[in-house]
């Protein structure tokens, strides 16, 4: 996509365009003119439809991501481990084919021969993903999803011990209003009482921690190419929870039902929506960015409420509001904070 925000420090392009040099001789320079009010306006405009553009699709990338907890759900019949594995491999497969067509070398080979920072951004996001379905098979859709949005916090806490970033009073305060939301989430009972809602709760927590790593590893090296990531953290998934299934004694192969939903929500939930943030983060400010990902968040409960059936209890709904005031409070302030005049 070309940058429309090239033209407003230059001359535009339309002042050099072949219409207006026509008539000249082959040899002679064509004059350069200034850039009119029209043009300018219409580069503006050009920028301000480019940022909405961009915007749009990093809250659809939300709204795609909510719909695997919808089929992670639906598939009855396997355990979290057997839903990873289908999952990766929809996950893998597609990034993998995608990138063949482009005639590049496997993503996965650059995942695990380009330095520790990647093979460690590959665990970070094993991590959040295996305790994310985990969470989603043995607690409510609510609490998956409303428990793991405090990922903007903990990577705050994490960029401060492993890149010494500064915590400001505004994450500061963020992190203790989260935290009153998880209380009131956890001690309101809002997944139950049994011992495998207790651990759904606490693996959403965990996945928190796992995308909050990967959001460090990212922060550390903005510029780097971090695509490979995907189908390396992908494969590293497969090996792990094929592993533990045969252990367990269970089959590979469940059923073709819940085999296909699971590839579906890797191979066409996960890539797509991830393809799409990605877009849009090229235009859009990191603040506005931590706000449109909850879409995720919100939506989670909806689609499992109006598919599934689940209704999240009155707790759940006031300790995730909570949390959500916490995220893009914070978000909404930082980014105030960025764009106001030094004094």
């Amino acid at each position: 996509m070309t940058d429309p925000t090239a033209d407003l420090d230059g001359v535009s392009r339309q002042s050099r365009s072949p219409g207006r040099c026509a008539g000249l001789p082959r040899r002679q320079n064509c004059p350069v003119t200034a850039p009119s009010t029209t043009d300018l306006i219409d580069d503006r405009h050009n920028v301000g439809r480019t940022v909405l553009v961009a915007s749009l699709m990093t809250l659809l990338a939300g709204v795609v991501w909510s719909f695997g907890a919808v089929t992670a759900r639906q598939a009855a019949h396997t355990d979290a481990w057997q839903y990873l594995v289908w999952r990766s491999v929809g996950v893998f497969a597609v990034m993998e084919v995608l990138n063949a067509r482009k005639h590049r070398r496997p993503l996965v080979r650059t995942a695990f021969a380009d330095g520790p920072q990647m093979f460690i951004a590959c665990l970070a996001l094993m991590l959040a993903s295996v305790a994310y379905v985990y969470a989603l098979k043995n607690t409510t859709a609510a609490n998956a999803a409303l428990l793991s949005s405090i990922t903007p916090l903990v990577a705050a806490v994490l960029a401060r011990v492993f890149l010494g970033e500064h915590l400001s009073r505004i994450t500061l305060a963020a992190i203790g209003l989260g935290s009153v939301g998880l209380v009131v989430m956890i001690t309101g009972g809002g997944g139950g009482t049994t011992a495998h809602s207790t651990i759904g709760d606490i693996a959403a927590m965990v996945s928190a921690v796992g995308f909050g790593g990967y959001m460090v590893c990212i922060r550390s090296s903005a510029t780097r190419d971090w695509g490979p990531v995907l189908p390396g953290y992908a494969a590293m998934t497969i090996v792990m929870c094929a592993a533990i299934t045969v252990a367990n004694g269970n089959t590979l192969y469940p059923s073709t039902h819940d085999v296909a939903l699971a590839v579906l929500h890797g191979g066409a939930f996960i890539v797509i929506g991830t393809l799409l943030f990605n877009a849009g983060s090229r235009h859009v400010p990191a603040a506005a960015m931590a706000v449109f990902a909850q879409t995720e968040t919100v939506f989670v409960p909806i689609w499992i409420f109006l598919l599934v059936g689940e209704r999240p209890r009155p707790t759940t709904l006031a300790g995730g509001a909570i949390i959500m005031l916490a995220v893009i409070g914070k978000a909404g302030l930082d980014g105030r904070a960025r764009t106001s005049p030094s004094r």
